[in-house]
């Protein structure tokens, strides 16, 4: 790949998570700190624009969420380029970087569009740092293993989601909305930016030492172009599997932004909606830890249409619901769904794309699954602002359970021999088709 940075690999680089254990631990410890990020805002940013900022139209609210989905999204599409090019490492730093203004912005804000700035910077920071961990653990891992090493990933970002949750929601509750909560954040980057600089070796040689291993170093159709018109239009599979995601995180996007006003709306306290905020995220991250592995042995298109099915059941009892009893059922099996989703979807990703342009495919890939925090919070408010919260909330549980029909008809996979005959074309391929 022109520009590239890669060197032959050396002799001492190996493939495999056992392998590299100790570079591995410390990114899954690293992308604890980049979901608690998240987590800071997840249960109390849509209290904070109707009490503080007095936001009452509930596109207005989720304008947040559109605002960090967009620039998290382009953000994505520029670290998978940038790390193909310049290496993981300077990404996952400049991610960092990019993400130390925001709990200052967010502690002091005099206006909504204060807040709005500082999730743009959010999403742009997330966007480097969850993608080059993502990558990273990709690389290290080798083809085997992609399906733990994605649980393991997104497990310590949505646990780490969930217990920052909490941990704001609790403070929130004891100590008012602002400045406390968001002085949790400057722990987070800290901590994140000290490991990526001080301890984080890049893996650019594992990524070189599977695609040498192909006997084809580097492929003639690695342009970023080529990669997004491959990944989202002329491979069913891997755009099946982008749309896919993008319902995700559309889901996503309407339990951060939508469901914590309906919860309050009903008589819950901001600890106990705060509780309900991580909840899901909890069980999400924790699923993962099994889900990821789950995956490599049963094939990946099984556990994708269940858990999309399983997601569009959640969001439905948590319409139905009005106590905190029904709420928690319908976070837990939303956390449950998309435990069995999110990290498969990647491992399916990886297991399609060629090893000189998987970073690429990967930020394409989500690009579109970020692409749909705007669409949730558009669509979720423009709709519950017109015909109530209900409507939104069926809408979206629909959307889900067509999106699952799509992957079931659309993603070519053979059962679970399916993911290993993608790792052999993704290995021993010797042109840049996928």
């Amino acid at each position: 790949m022109t520009g590239s940075t890669a060197t032959a690999p050396k002799n001492t680089t190996r493939l495999g998570i056992r392998e590299n254990a100790a570079q591995f631990a410390l990114l899954v410890l690293i992308n604890g700190f980049v979901g608690a990020m998240v987590g800071m805002e997840r249960s109390i940013l849509p209290t904070l624009a109707e009490q503080e900022f007095h936001q009452v139209a509930r596109v207005a609210i989720l304008s947040f969420i559109a605002v960090f989905g967009l620039a998290k999204a382009l953000a994505n599409i520029f670290a998978g380029v940038w790390a193909d090019k310049a290496g993981r490492k300077r990404v996952l730093v400049a991610g960092w970087l990019v993400s130390s203004p925001v709990p200052f912005l967010l502690m002091w804000a005099p206006s909504w569009s204060w807040v709005l700035a500082a999730n743009a910077l959010l999403g742009v920071s997330q966007g480097l740092t969850w993608s080059a961990a993502v990558i990273m653990k990709i690389d290290l891992a080798g083809p085997k293993r992609r399906g733990l090493a994605m649980g393991l990933n997104e497990a310590a970002g949505y646990l780490a989601v969930g217990l920052s949750a909490a941990a704001t929601g609790w403070v929130a509750a004891e100590f008012g909305l602002r400045p406390e909560p968001f002085m949790l954040g400057v722990a987070y980057i800290a901590l994140g930016l000290f490991l990526s600089v001080v301890s984080v070796q890049d893996t650019v040689n594992h990524r070189a030492l599977e695609q040498a291993n192909s006997g084809h170093p580097q492929l003639p159709h690695s342009r970023p172009a080529w990669v997004f018109v491959e990944t989202t239009l002329k491979n069913g599979t891997l755009s099946t599997y982008c749309q896919a995601g993008l319902v995700n995180n559309l889901n996503d996007g309407v339990a951060w932004g939508l469901f914590p006003l309906i919860f309050a709306a009903s008589g819950l306290s901001l600890s106990e909606v705060g509780a309900l905020a991580a909840i899901y995220p909890a069980i999400w991250g924790l699923g993962q830890l099994f889900t990821g592995a789950w995956s490599d042995r049963a094939g990946r298109k099984p556990l994708i249409v269940s858990g999309m099915g399983l997601q569009a059941l959640g969001i439905v009892v948590v319409g139905v619901a009005s106590s905190f009893e029904g709420y928690s059922l319908g976070m837990m099996l939303l956390g449950m769904g998309t435990a069995m989703v999110y990290p498969t979807l990647l491992a399916a990703i990886s297991d399609a794309a060629k090893p000189a342009w998987r970073a690429t495919a990967v930020g394409v890939y989500r690009w579109w699954r970020d692409l749909g925090y705007v669409v949730g919070a558009v669509v979720a408010g423009v709709v519950a602002d017109a015909f109530g919260p209900g409507v939104a909330i069926n809408l979206i549980a629909s959307l889900t359970l067509l999106s699952g029909v799509l992957v079931a008809f659309g993603a070519n996979e053979k059962g679970p021999a399916g993911v290993k005959e993608n790792q052999a074309q993704a290995v021993n391929s010797n042109d840049g088709n996928a």
